[in-house]
């Protein structure tokens, strides 16, 4: 029997029968009162799983991000230093500027998809009147256009301890945290270690339909709920949704070693076929 493969976007995914069967089999609550008991289990099982305090379940990273953006740049003329092929910077309609009148400030990206961090420093600014005021830094891992690549481990903490050195905050776009994770072969918790805020996505190559999980601190996420709302993010019985994430997190997060092994084989192969194309 021969399967034609999506190879577009892990966005393309589908839900396993175990996610259907727990979205209809969820217990259900008012999510905006707080109340829908399997919102409140996946919240606190990814704030345990990356050692943070709490979280809010979202219908979107690009919401989540946003949300964290707004939370962090509070103030009238503050500004986000982030990496020019961040999915922030590049897919996100430019949503920090038109909605919560947030400076974006781009540095380049380096391949691997890390940026030069003398750089950043030497843009950090905020005591000039003139200037916008520096106010989160953003980062990506894994990387998304830089070919999915892993975020290097001492990149993080040293990007971790410029953000301490200036009293800023250090959000992680993590998307594919749990790609990154399990490439390194470390605990989740270890590489956000230094991240104030995180999101994670589940409709992505952990293949629940809709969602992502914004986390924190209990302060943090207090406020991110309000944002939240006001975005139109606040929904009723979302336990249907947050079911299936949490199959993804005990089902799919395990297998996505395997998932690795077939992309290289993939990869492989299509290198190889390119190859004698070429030849031929």
């Amino acid at each position: 029997m021969a399967y034609i493969v999506d190879m577009r976007s892990d966005t393309v995914t589908k839900p396993t029968k175990a996610m259907k069967h727990a979205m209809v089999n969820s217990a259900l609550g008012d999510d905006v009162y707080g109340e829908d008991p399997t919102v409140i289990t996946l919240q606190k099982k990814v704030a345990t799983l990356l050692g943070k305090q709490a979280s809010l379940f979202v219908p979107s990273g690009t919401m989540s991000n946003l949300i964290a953006v707004m939370v962090h740049c509070n103030k009238r003329g503050s500004e986000v230093i982030l990496g020019n092929l961040s999915h922030i910077y590049k897919y996100e309609q430019g949503g920090a500027a038109h909605v919560a009148g947030v400076q974006l400030t781009a540095v380049p990206n380096n391949p691997d998809g890390t940026f030069d961090l003398r750089d950043v420093e030497k843009r950090i600014r905020g005591s000039d009147i003139h200037e916008p005021i520096t106010s989160l830094i953003a980062i990506e891992n894994s990387h998304n256009v830089c070919g999915g690549k892993v975020i290097p481990l001492d990149w993080l903490d040293s990007v971790s301890e410029l953000c301490k050195k200036h009293s800023l905050p250090l959000h992680l776009d993590g998307a594919r945290l749990l790609n990154a994770s399990t490439h390194l072969q470390l605990p989740p918790e270890r590489l956000v270690r230094g991240c104030d805020s995180i999101s994670l996505c589940f409709s992505k190559g952990l293949s629940a339909p809709v969602g992502s999980v914004l986390v924190g601190s209990y302060h943090f996420i207090e406020q991110a709920r309000r944002v939240r709302k006001m975005l139109g993010g606040g929904m009723r019985q979302a336990g249907v949704l947050a079911a299936p994430a949490l199959v993804a997190l005990d089902e799919v997060a395990p297998a996505l070693a395997l998932d690795h092994k077939r992309a290289q084989v993939l990869a492989k192969v299509s290198k190889a076929g390119s190859y004698l194309c070429r030849k031929m």
